[in-house]
C-alpha cells in the first residue's frame, strides 16, 4: 500500500496548507478539490490515509466514503467539518470513516486519529446533558441530513418556515 495521504477539501487554501503541513511531517500528500478529482487520484495513487471535508462545494462528502473504500478497503478516512453534528458523525462512521473531527482542527488531532486503532472506552460520560439549544441544533442537522441537505424539505419536515430554518443554519452550532 502507498503511504500517501489524500486531502479532499474544496477550499484551495486549506487544502494546500494541509497538504504542505502533512508533507513537512513526513507524510507524502496530494490534494483534491472535488469528488471527481478525489476519485481519480484515489485510483491512480491508492492512499493509506484520506482527510475528507464533509461539505464539498455545497454537497455532502459522505457519499464519497463508500466509493473511496471500494477503491481501497484498507484506507483510513477521517472526516472534517465546520458544522459538526451527532447525526453526520454517526453516518460518517457507519459508512466507514474512522474518525470525525470539527474544524478548526490541529494537525496533531488528524495524525492522532490516523494512529488510533480503536475506541477509547475509558473516556468518561459527560457530567451534564446537552442544552436545549444544542439538542435543537442536533435535531435540525439530523433532519437536514435525512433530506439530503434540501432546506425546503427540511423546513416542511420540521414544520418551520424556510427563512427561520435558514437563520438557524447560518448560526454557529451551540457548544453544549
Amino acid at each position: 500500500m502507498n503511504d500517501i495521504t489524500l486531502v479532499i477539501d474544496d477550499d484551495p487554501s486549506f487544502n494546500a496548507i494541509l497538504v504542505r503541513t502533512l508533507e513537512r511531517r513526513g507524510f507524502p500528500a496530494r490534494g483534491a478539490l472535488d469528488a471527481a478529482q478525489a476519485l481519480m487520484l484515489a485510483r491512480e495513487l491508492p492512499a493509506q490515509r484520506i482527510v475528507l471535508d464533509l461539505n464539498l462545494a455545497g454537497t455532502s462528502g459522505l457519499p464519497l466514503i463508500p466509493q473511496l473504500l471500494a477503491i481501497d478497503p484498507d484506507c483510513r478516512i477521517v472526516v472534517l467539518t465546520g458544522y459538526a453534528s451527532i447525526a453526520t458523525a454517526v453516518d460518517a462512521v457507519k459508512l466507514g470513516a474512522i474518525q470525525y473531527l470539527a474544524k478548526p482542527v490541529e494537525i496533531e488531532a488528524i495524525l492522532a486519529a490516523f494512529a488510533d486503532d480503536g475506541p477509547d472506552f475509558e473516556v468518561p460520560a459527560p457530567d451534564e446533558p446537552l442544552s436545549v439549544d444544542r439538542l435543537e441544533w442536533e435535531h435540525i442537522q439530523r433532519v437536514l441530513n435525512e433530506n439530503d441537505g434540501n432546506i425546503s424539505a427540511t423546513a416542511r419536515a420540521l414544520k418551520m418556515h424556510r427563512r427561520t430554518l435558514q437563520r438557524k443554519l447560518a448560526k454557529r452550532p451551540v457548544k453544549s
